[in-house]
């Protein structure tokens, strides 16, 4: 049984609901909601103004929460939350030596992600000095249709995954060229499955394209993708994916023992 399964099948008298409330407090803020007052918080996670206030104060006294006396936001306490993951999880420390061999091989900016509810999550980067302050950061949460990573792992799940995927996603155009027509998408995520990769061209940033592999561990279970990032200039989709796909393929076979 999966740690997702044991979610689902959690005894009741082992839950702890105020454990839940709190996670789900610190979860409404977001880039569109950085400040949010005890009433705000409060509809974002289906709490009363005054229950989602008590949270909050008890999240400013931990040191997780800021306040001015009517507003909220996050501190960089939080942060330690996604550190312990990169810091314990076997993934993030296992892909890390293969991303830099990619990066090695390719001159791109590489990545692993994982798909966490319905978005794409970036655990692992790799690059050159002048490339850390660009790109994905650790921890980046990106719609899972605008990114090849997201793509391949949807695809390669298979439709009893992607179909109920594209059936709950109100599907946002980023530039001029995102993908929104939920048939067509379809049609695309078969194409992946049946040639084992993906490439996304200027679906959330104009002139910038993504490859992607996904990544299988020992027991043919796929946990991941690996992928890169870079700029379009005047390379062609095809001369690029004959540059990196078979340097991101042959990293993903040398790593699956590993996994």
């Amino acid at each position: 049984m999966s740690e997702q399964d044991a979610l689902f099948t959690l005894e009741r008298r082992d839950w702890i609901a105020g454990l839940e409330k709190g996670l789900a407090v610190i979860e409404a803020f977001d880039a569109e909601h950085p400040r949010l007052t005890a009433s705000q918080a409060g509809q974002r996670c289906g709490l009363t103004r005054t229950a989602a206030r008590r949270h909050l104060l008890t999240l400013v006294h931990l040191g997780y929460v800021a306040t001015d006396g009517k507003l909220f936001s996050l501190t960089p306490r939080v942060l330690r939350l996604g550190q312990a993951y990169l810091e314990s999880a076997r993934l993030p420390r296992a892909v890390q030596p293969y991303l830099q061999r990619v990066t090695a091989g390719t001159g791109e900016v590489a990545y692993a992600g994982v798909l966490e509810q319905d978005e794409l999550v970036y655990v692992a980067r790799s690059g050159s000095h002048r490339q850390l302050n660009t790109g994905y950061m650790l921890g980046s949460r990106v719609q899972a249709q605008v990114t090849a990573a997201g793509l391949v792992i949807l695809a390669m799940s298979g439709p009893e995954v992607y179909e109920p995927w594209l059936a709950r996603q109100e599907l946002r155009a980023y530039t001029s060229h995102t993908l929104v027509d939920k048939d067509e998408l379809c049609r695309r995520l078969q194409q992946i499955q049946r040639q084992g990769w993906a490439i996304s061209e200027q679906q959330l940033e104009m002139n910038y394209r993504g490859i992607a592999v996904p990544l299988y561990d020992h027991k043919d279970h796929l946990v991941a993708a690996m992928s890169v990032t870079m700029p379009m200039q005047n390379e062609s989709s095809e001369d690029a994916a004959k540059r990196v796909l078979p340097v991101l393929q042959d990293t993903a076979r040398s790593m699956r023992p590993l996994l």
